[in-house]
Formats: structure tokens, C-alpha cells, sequence
């Protein structure tokens, strides 16, 4: 397999982003639509997004961003058939009574043109239908494959000025693959676009693979493999193609999980039974035991400023979570309720610690507050497990497994009331979600 070169056309061209100014429309008394996405309970806003105009990829990108829209749980996609005949030049206003007549209280069009040097020019307007009123026009330019990554950017833009928060769409996943049967399973390490298009699969299956994690800081990856002769820890740079080893360690290595700031990746060895935490310095090369009880230290996540890392550990008699200074000190216990605690993450935010919490038969995906305050479970299943965080902190994605032993992927928004599968229909565990790509 040439991993370079089917890494370097996942990561594709930069875009270019330049924004255009407000066109002037006649408003009514009605303020701006908006999109609370800290209420209780959300009704999806009515949007109608036809397809763009010029041609080429016009549908195609209407379409991916009609599918990331309807996926965050916070938009309706509307029909457009028998209207969306009557848009004219995108610089020109639509006719507002006809868009308002569908329902939509926001309107996305678009116009695709592609220049004498292949390059494909994107523009778009975001419309409020009831007060008539532009709320946002953008033009992308890119090279002509990169169609999909233009609308994960509109829709980013979209939901930004929707919401207030930053988008997730133009982000991708890592995940181990799955396949065969319980005894012989097939494990690869895969990567996809968020919304499930373009998977492609790095490792042959050969070995098993584990807790793919990407660096906040660029297109990296760091992931256990197990092979009949023991565990390593792997560094994939995303760009290169290049795969190195972290070091040679006596015993198991596993759960490794990069610092803020990409230039350290945090681990756990077992040895005797006992596990512990180490931190390595990837300039250096340079490891340090940083848990030193005889108990089961594991699944290190550093805090977005680095200077915190969460963790399980089994010390109090079952695993539960606690808090520690990145060198290991202060180490103090943050979970307080009954059931097993496993898999914190730090959300990139710095507002929540995602976790997997077993209590009796069921699994869950939970959130609380660093310091252990504002439990909440936001799902139940028979096993939920491995939550990774949207780099907007509001999304989660997780491996939801069946009793009959199918692990899928699924997401759910921090509030727990928008819980649905991902795009991604083939067997999957393990998820890790990358940074927005630059």
C-alpha cells in the first residue's frame, strides 16, 4: 500500500475563504434567527437549501451540507422542489414570499462556477426568509476535487452564525474498523470524513489495533497495535505517511494519548500485573513514570492547557476517576458516584470530562465538571464506550456494541438529547475526532 499518497489526497488543497458584504434587503420587525443550542429542548430550525446553481457539483454540494445540517439534530432540510426553479443569480435577493410559503425559515443558496484554471469558486448566501435579510455571504475557492471540503466549510460557516459556536464538519474521524466473528476478529485502523465519505483503511488487519487518538495540533495519530509478540505504540503523521514507534518499554503499553500541544504523548505500562502512567516527551525521547501506585493507572487525558491530566484507576477497589497535575502530583478523586468509571476524555473546551460508566447490566456515556460536579449520563445501552470529543466541544461520538456483539458508531450533543448513528454503517469501535483541518 502507498500510504502517502492516499493520505495526501484525504488531506487535500487548502480553501480559501473571503467574505462578501451584506447585500441590502427591506426588513420587517423581527429579530434574527437564531439557534439555542443550550435549551432543553430544541425544535430543528426549517432550512431550504436547493441546489446551487452553474452546475458541476452544485447538487453534490448542496446535498453534504443538507446531510451535516440534518445531522447536528439542529436543522430541518425542507423540500425545494417547485421553488427552487424560481432562484436567480445568487448576488440577486430571492423572492422571500416563495421560500416562506415552504416553511423554511432560513434559505442557503449557492452559485458553482469553475475558472479557465480548473479552479472551483463556490459562492453562497445564508438568508433569514422573514425578515429578508442576509445573514451571512461567503466565496470559496478551491481546486476542483476538494468539492466535499467547500460544503464541510459553508456548513461550518452556517452553523456558526446560527449557533454562536464553532462548526465540526470539516474535521475527520480515526476508528479501528471491524469484521469476522467474536473469536477471529479483523481489526484495522481507518480514518473517514466526519460524515462518513471517503473511508479508507490504513493497517491490513494483520494485527489488532487500539485507541486511535489525533493530536489537537496537527494531522497526527497515535495508536496502540498488538501483534503475538507484544504491544507498541505507534506515531502515523497524516501529511507524510510517515510511521514511527514511541520508544521500547518492558511489558504491555496501551492507551496513549497526545498533550495540547502535540509534543508529548501520555501512556499507560503494565508490568506485573500493575499499571502505570508515563509521559513522553517526543522531542527528547525522554519517558517518566509519573503514577506510581500498585494499582490500575490508566487511560490519560491532559487538560486543554496541559497542566492537568484525568485518568481511571482501580486504587479505591474499583475504577473511578481522578485528577493529577501533569507531573503527578496532587492526585485527587472526582467521580462520587456508585458503578465503574472508565475512558475520560477532556473535552477541548475544558468545561467537561466525557467518561464510560458501568452501573449494574447497562453502559453510558457521561459528562461532568472537572472538578466532579454536574454528573450527567447521556446515554444507556447495552455497552457504550470510548467517547471522543468534536473539536467544539458541544459533540460526542462513542462505540455503541450490540448484544450480539456489532459495535457501531453514534454521536450525541452534550444536553444528551440529540443521540442518533453515525454515518459510517460499517462495524466500527474506537473513535478519535480530529481537529478542524486547516
Amino acid at each position: 500500500m502507498n500510504l502517502k499518497s492516499l493520505l495526501t489526497g484525504m488531506a487535500g488543497a487548502a480553501v480559501l475563504a473571503l467574505s462578501f458584504a451584506a447585500v441590502a434587503a427591506p426588513g420587517v420587525a423581527r429579530a434574527q434567527i437564531e439557534v439555542d443550542i443550550d435549551k432543553g429542548a430544541v425544535k430543528p430550525l426549517p432550512v431550504a437549501i436547493p441546489a446551487f446553481s452553474g452546475g458541476g457539483r452544485g447538487a453534490d454540494i448542496a446535498q453534504v451540507i443538507s446531510g451535516n445540517l440534518e445531522r447536528s439534530g439542529l436543522f430541518q432540510p425542507l423540500s425545494t422542489a417547485g421553488v427552487a426553479d424560481k432562484l436567480g443569480d445568487v448576488n440577486v435577493q430571492p423572492r422571500f414570499p416563495d421560500w416562506q410559503a415552504t416553511g423554511a425559515q432560513a434559505l442557503i443558496n449557492g452559485q458553482v462556477t469553475v475558472g479557465a484554471d480548473g479552479q472551483l469558486r463556490v459562492d453562497f448566501r445564508l438568508w433569514d426568509t422573514f425578515s429578508q435579510q442576509q445573514l451571512l455571504g461567503l466565496q470559496f475557492t478551491s481546486t476542483a476535487e476538494n468539492w466535499r471540503r467547500v460544503a464541510h466549510k459553508i456548513s461550518d460557516a452556517v452553523y456558526e452564525r446560527l449557533t454562536g459556536e464553532k462548526g465540526y464538519f470539516d474535521t475527520r474521524v480515526a476508528f479501528v474498523a471491524e469484521s469476522g466473528g467474536k473469536l477471529n476478529r479483523v481489526k484495522k485502523l481507518a480514518i473517514m470524513d466526519q460524515d462518513g465519505a471517503n473511508p479508507s483503511y490504513i493497517t491490513d488487519g494483520s494485527y489488532i489495533v487500539m485507541t486511535p487518538r489525533f493530536s489537537a495540533t496537527s494531522q497526527e495519530i497515535t495508536y496502540m497495535a498488538l501483534r503475538p509478540t507484544g504491544s507498541s505504540i505507534y506515531l502515523l503523521n497524516l501529511q507524510t505517511g510517515r510511521t514511527e514507534t514511541v520508544g521500547k518499554f518492558p511489558g504491555m503499553v496501551f492507551a496513549p494519548r497526545f498533550s495540547p500541544d502535540g509534543t508529548k504523548v501520555a501512556f499507560s505500562v503494565e508490568k506485573n500485573g500493575n499499571s502505570d502512567i508515563y509521559v513522553m516527551d517526543l522531542r527528547s525521547r525522554q519517558s517518566t513514570r509519573i503514577t506510581t501506585d500498585p494499582a490500575i493507572d490508566t487511560s490519560p487525558s491532559f487538560s486543554p492547557d496541559g497542566s492537568k491530566i484525568v485518568f481511571n484507576s482501580d486504587r479505591g477497589g474499583q475504577a473511578q476517576l481522578y485528577v493529577m497535575n501533569a507531573d503527578g502530583s496532587g492526585v485527587r478523586r472526582i467521580s462520587g458516584g456508585g458503578g465503574r468509571y472508565t475512558t475520560p476524555v477532556w473535552s477541548p473546551r475544558g468545561d467537561y470530562i466525557a467518561f464510560t460508566k458501568q452501573t449494574g447490566g447497562e453502559f453510558h456515556i457521561g459528562v461532568m465538571r472537572p472538578d466532579g460536579g454536574d454528573e450527567r449520563l447521556l446515554t444507556t445501552s447495552y455497552l457504550d464506550e470510548g467517547p471522543t470529543w468534536a473539536p467544539n466541544g458541544r459533540v460526542l461520538m462513542f462505540s455503541r456494541e450490540s448484544a450480539s456483539g456489532v459495535s457501531r458508531l453514534w454521536s450525541v450533543d452534550i444536553t444528551g438529547r440529540i443521540l442518533r448513528p453515525a454515518a459510517y454503517t460499517g462495524a466500527a469501535s474506537d473513535p478519535a475526532w480530529s481537529p478542524l483541518l486547516d
